[in-house]
């Protein structure tokens, strides 16, 4: 028995190619929630110590060490945001973040509003996902009525216009074959001499 069947880093890494997207996405952006309230956690407790430190007027932060307190999401809400993050496509996961980001910045919001934020944030990226999909819907049946209706004025007329043949009489055609002036019929009025008639 050979020692390479031991290591795992030998195999080679079909990991990657087995994940669906959408599980990436769920992943990624969970990950992101995570993170985002482990942050807002330690901005809050800077913020507790800088209180204490000015409340009593001496850091005593050295000395004290304070019980690792984390925030968690209950399993509900965390299945609810799962389910949510699975309607995100994979093209909206990067401009979910950016906008998950520029509102943490923007709100610095305690520990227990991150979930919140995340989640009006995802309704705001599935609104505009079913927003585009219902223009792309739109868009395909313009594009198909407009073809039918194409090629229904594509057929080419039987009547033709030459302008060399013409029942039209002028002035120019009475003189060449020298025959008499009929009456013309004009835009303007004719004139003639009361000798005419």
């Amino acid at each position: 028995m050979s020692l390479a069947s031991w290591f795992r880093w030998n195999e080679p890494s079909n990991r990657i190619s087995q994940r669906n997207p959408t599980e990436m996405v769920v992943e990624t952006l969970m990950m992101e929630l995570s993170w985002q309230i482990k942050q807002a956690e330690k901005q809050q407790q800077e913020r507790e110590n800088e209180y204490r430190k000015i409340k009593t007027g001496v850091d005593y932060g050295w000395l004290v060490s304070y019980p690792k307190q984390s925030y968690d999401i209950s399993p509900g809400e965390r299945l609810q945001l799962e389910d949510m993050c699975t309607k995100i496509h994979p093209s909206y996961c990067g401009p979910v973040i950016l906008r998950f980001r520029q509102l943490i910045t923007e709100y610095e919001p305690e520990v227990q509003e991150i979930s919140r934020l995340f989640r009006s944030v995802l309704q705001e990226a599935a609104e505009k996902i079913k927003e585009e999909e219902e223009a792309k819907k739109l868009a395909r049946q313009w594009n198909t009525k407009n073809k039918t209706s194409l090629s229904l004025t594509t057929f080419k007329s039987r009547s033709r216009i030459s302008p060399f043949i013409s029942d039209i009489k002028t002035i120019s055609e009475d003189v060449e074959r020298g025959t008499p002036p009929t009456r013309r019929v004009w835009s303007m009025p004719e004139f003639r001499n009361a000798k005419d008639y």
